[in-house]
């Protein structure tokens, strides 16, 4: 029998990225751009967590199906932690990655080397039944260097430099992005026990 998981997500590189990582088998993944799911949801929380909780209580409620959700962001220690939850909509609800890029260049113009500290953050939830969970988390620090570099990713990816491995997230090929990111660290943590549950009800 194949299962049916929603990814809570219309954004296309992400579902990529998720799939990519989870590669589940016996498991139809479906997602909110082709479902056309025509509802915003309203992520009001206040920490990645609730965020994607949030998100997978909304579209669990509409389709009664098991939904992977996930909210992570970027934290840069010379903005207290912003853009963090406001990741997506930095420089606006309906800004693009490019315009967030700069609006975050923009604020840290002045902030020197030293001090261009930042981390992503994932918080991923395998959402499965009314008030039933798991939720796992990824984290990867690194650097803001000062304009973008590489051509791969997505968000933030050309700004956010890796000094292990001497490149920015968008210099990483997809294989090595999706081995170290915090995206992968959060998703392979939720694959193991959504493969337990496949095994278990499908």
């Amino acid at each position: 029998m194949l299962g049916k998981i929603i990814i809570a997500s219309k954004n296309k590189g992400k579902i990529s990225e998720i799939k990519k990582i989870l590669s589940l088998r016996n498991v139809e993944l479906l997602d909110l751009h082709g479902l056309n799911y025509p509802d915003a949801i309203d992520e009001s929380g206040s920490t990645f967590r609730e965020n994607a909780l949030i998100k997978a209580e909304a579209v669990f409620s509409k389709y009664y199906i098991p939904v992977i959700a996930d909210d992570s962001g970027l934290c840069v220690a010379a903005l207290k932690g912003e853009p963090g939850v406001h990741s997506a909509r930095f420089a606006g609800h309906t800004a693009s990655d490019e315009e967030n890029n700069r609006e975050l260049l923009r604020l840290l113009q002045d902030v020197p080397d030293s001090s261009r500290d930042a981390y992503f953050m994932c918080s991923a939830v395998f959402y499965y039944d009314r008030g039933k969970y798991y939720l796992a988390e990824g984290k990867i620090s690194g650097l803001i260097v000062h304009s973008p570099v590489g051509t791969h990713g997505f968000g933030y990816d050309p700004l956010f430099f890796l000094p292990k491995y001497g490149k920015t997230m968008a210099q990483l090929t997809v294989r090595e992005k999706n081995g170290i990111s915090h995206r992968s660290v959060a998703f392979r943590k939720l694959k193991e026990y959504i493969d337990e549950y496949v095994k278990s009800f499908w």
